[in-house]
């Protein structure tokens, strides 16, 4: 679970190399432009960088249809897991990107969601509280914490715009594996829960909706509200220390 100076290192290229790349997708996703191109993309400029896209054949168990894609992009009420296709983006939507890069065996995680033109106000809003609620959570780590905190301070937020943190879904340790334990939720109670220790990274990823909690897996392995609200995905990498963190993944 806890990494090295010398892995925490690696982690800090992986996560760079990412938040560059998440970056320039970022800024190529507009109207008109394919989703699938924008996988060509990213995975282009990950591998210029020295890197691997760590979701491109990712099997979440060894009897699982490898992941065919280097991003997941996920649209409007699909919350995370999206496959890419060929689908022209449009003016309206909510667009979330989440990708995963592995540099020299150690794996960053993150993700943020973008609307495509001019969305709704409350779509708006929604994008706001997702990018608090994970600064919130970020904000609170630090050694001799705890994981509640962590669940505690996102949550407060969400509910202080009166959205839902979408159930069956949350962070997770990374570095070794794309997905490690521990389990990060994104709701809980202040000091309870794991202690945070020097040296955990951490993919902490609220994923809320503008209606209700429920969610329902789709057979592509994507997850999408189950009362088709909007939804959105924000997500950084860090790394645990003394007196606070480390944001690995700089977006």
């Amino acid at each position: 679970m806890l990494k090295s100076p010398s892995d925490i290192k690696l982690l800090q290229v992986s996560g760079r190399i990412l938040a560059e790349t998440l970056c320039a997708l970022q800024k190529q996703a507009k109207e008109g432009v394919s989703i699938l191109d924008l996988d060509k993309e990213a995975r282009r400029l990950i591998e210029k960088k020295g890197g691997s896209p760590a979701f491109l054949g990712y099997r979440s168990t060894p009897k699982s249809t490898p992941y065919p894609a280097s991003i997941c992009a996920s649209l409007n009420e699909t919350i995370v897991h999206g496959i890419p296709y060929d689908l022209p983006l449009k003016k309206g939507d909510l667009l979330s990107l989440d990708l995963g890069v592995n540099y020299k065996g150690l794996i960053t995680d993150a993700a943020l969601t973008i609307g495509i033109g001019e969305v709704s106000k409350e779509a708006s809003r929604l994008m706001k509280a997702g990018r608090e609620a994970l600064e919130a959570g970020i904000k609170v780590c630090k050694q001799g914490r705890r994981m509640g905190d962590i669940g505690s301070a996102i949550e407060s937020v969400v509910k202080k715009y009166g959205f839902s943190v979408v159930d069956k879904l949350t962070g997770h340790g990374v570095g070794f594996a794309l997905h490690e334990k521990p389990i990060v939720y994104n709701y809980g109670e202040k000091h309870t829960g794991l202690l945070l220790e020097e040296g955990m990274v951490l993919a902490i990823e609220p994923m809320i909706s503008l209606g209700r909690s429920e969610v329902i897996e789709k057979k592509d392995g994507s997850f999408e509200t189950k009362d088709g609200s909007l939804a959105v995905h924000f997500e950084k990498t860090i790394t645990i220390t003394k007196h606070g963190y480390v944001n690995l993944t700089p977006w």
